[in-house]
């Protein structure tokens, strides 16, 4: 028996030191959540006045999504689903005024997930949102000073109506997120013990689009194009669509400001400020001793709208507002240049993570691991991906159509191969009623009811007191 006791110490030491081994060949996770960007990047191609080249360089190395979409287009919801798992139909979180926490459990949260599976997980800047900020469990949580931010003597003003722009006379230093952009640089120099899961949580290009006036001198106004955008766009398009339109509010003032380009020129310079504190991340990651062994994936929490269909801001269900920036970087995995048109959405982030990490995934996930499209961008893939906003108002897009219910029943679909600005509504048109039905099959089969805060409309929200709280563990 004596000699027993040794030898069953010697075992579970070996079993120790390979459970730290294993341990130890997790790879690690870079995590960059950018917020308010549109599809408005180089490798996308959508608009050629922008400026990424450090999103564009990341794209090259890894494999960028052409058709990738929010799960919701308002940043509360959107984040609440990604960070979940959930989607908004489940959890009734759909507004930016909601207090997604009544929904939501904080053991779900992925970041909860991680920590309890042994990574070091460190969040910095905006990763959740509105009252339910900083959620979940973290190993440290960096909040970026605000900064004395002060307009530039050109400008004229802070913008027009409810939309915000104008250059400032700070320097990049004094931007949130070049804090944001310092400390994980300084993560990425330190030693770890243990595999990390690190984000950086941009807040930009969200407005305000104003940023230090170098920015702006990049993008000379009389340069700046106009958004696609017809003036009959809104005819075809049912009242509930209308209602999320709301021509009458920002577009009118803009139009009738005469400062449409302005605003233009501003989210372009606010994305290149963007970019280059993306591009001070991916620096450090490759300088450093872990860039063959961390994961990379870069999204956007949505789209965004600068007068297409009369509509500005997120909060509606055609391309621009639902459309997101998705790129992977997984070492050993994906091939440098991958571009993959397969439609997905963010429900797919939270499973994917695990299964390339090796940690279990949790029961709760009601997304896809899209591994199999790292690996072959082009693989077969037959799930659309879904965007809600509002209680019952859903968008399914499959890689050729894109098509909208809401609420009431109205109904619109686009063709989005041969009318890729969705610009004609085939909804009522006999000979698609098949299509359709094909497509409503993938509608959420369930409908949860408004989290409390659905009063607050869709505005920005206001951050509760659990916002300013600094979570440590």
């Amino acid at each position: 028996m004596k000699k027993l006791v040794p030898l069953l110490a010697l075992m579970l030491s070996a079993g120790l030191c390979a459970t730290r081994a294993a341990t130890r060949a997790q790879p690690n996770v870079l995590f960059i959540a950018i917020d308010d960007l549109n599809h408005w990047v180089g490798h996308l191609g959508r608009n050629p006045q922008t400026k990424t080249p450090h999103i564009d360089r990341l794209a090259k190395q890894g494999v960028a999504f052409t058709k990738a979409y929010c799960t919701a287009p308002a940043c509360n919801p959107s984040r609440a689903s990604l960070m979940s798992g959930l989607r908004p139909s489940t959890t009734g979180c759909y507004l930016n005024a909601q207090n997604w926490r009544p929904g939501i459990s904080e053991e779900k949260l992925l970041n909860s997930h991680f920590v309890r599976a042994g990574y070091r997980v460190f969040g910095s800047g905006k990763i959740y949102h509105g009252a339910g900020d900083r959620g979940g469990e973290w190993t440290d949580y960096f909040v970026p000073p605000g900064g004395n931010l002060k307009l530039h003597p050109s400008a004229k003003d802070d913008g027009v109506g409810g939309i915000k722009f104008g250059p400032l006379a700070n320097r990049d230093e004094e931007m949130p997120d070049f804090h944001v952009a310092t400390y994980c640089i300084e993560k990425l120099k330190e030693k770890h013990d243990r595999p990390f899961f690190l984000t950086a949580g941009f807040v930009k290009p969200h407005m305000p689009f104003s940023v230090p006036k170098k920015w702006f001198d990049q993008f000379p106004l009389d340069t700046i194009q106009l958004p696609p955008h017809r003036e009959d766009d809104l005819d075809d398009i049912p009242a509930a669509g209308r209602r999320m339109a709301r021509p009458e509010g920002d577009h009118a003032q803009i139009v009738k400001s005469g400062r449409w380009k302005e605003a233009v020129q501003a989210y372009l310079a606010t994305i290149a400020f963007l970019d280059s504190q993306v591009g001070r991340v991916l620096d450090a990651l490759e300088r450093s001793t872990y860039r063959d062994n961390t994961i990379v994936v870069l999204w956007s929490d949505h789209g965004w709208s600068l007068g297409e269909k009369s509509h500005w801001r997120k909060f509606a269900l055609w391309e621009e507002p639902t459309r997101t920036v998705f790129v992977w970087k997984v070492p050993g995995m994906t091939n440098p240049g991958g571009l993959s048109g397969r439609p997905v959405d963010f429900t797919s982030i939270y499973p994917t993570v695990c299964a390339l990490t090796g940690v279990r995934p949790p029961a709760h996930l009601e997304g896809r691991d899209i591994s199999a499209l790292l690996k072959n961008p082009q693989a077969a893939w037959d799930v659309p991906a879904i965007t809600t906003h509002g209680f019952k108002n859903h968008t399914v897009r499959s890689e050729g159509w894109r098509y909208i219910r809401y609420e009431n029943g109205d109904e619109e679909l686009y063709d989005s191969a041969a009318d890729p600005l969705e610009y004609t509504n085939l909804a009522n048109r006999p000979e698609n009623t098949a299509r359709k039905t094909a497509l409503a099959k993938w509608l959420p089969k369930t409908d949860a009811p408004n989290l409390p805060g659905a009063g607050g409309g869709e505005g920005e929200g206001k951050k509760g007191g659990q916002a300013a709280k600094n979570r440590r563990k």
